[in-house]
């Protein structure tokens, strides 16, 4: 089974070629510049978000942060799922 894309249908007239190939390039030159301004918003965005996060971690006083964090213990509760079988990732 062979597929077979339907003939173009190139315009003859060089004035009707010219304008589509005109026409071409504002699609892309619209789409190109769409794209621009969606990651410009995006980068600012999250230039914002970073802002404000770091605005708020330094409102926080320094002592409270460092209080709050034992950095030499993990505590935890742990359940036993299979008594007799090792995980499957062990080997």
């Amino acid at each position: 089974m062979r597929f077979v894309l339907p003939a173009s249908r190139r315009a003859r007239h060089p004035l009707a070629r010219a304008l589509s190939v005109l026409l071409g390039l504002a699609v892309i030159g619209v789409l190109m510049v769409f794209g621009l301004v969606v990651a410009g918003v995006l980068l600012v965005g999250g230039l914002v978000l970073l802002a404000i996060r770091q605005w708020k971690m330094a409102a926080r006083p320094a002592a409270a942060v460092r209080g709050s964090h034992r950095t030499e213990t993990i505590e935890g509760e742990f359940v036993v799922l299979r008594e007799g079988r090792g995980a499957a990732h062990s080997h």
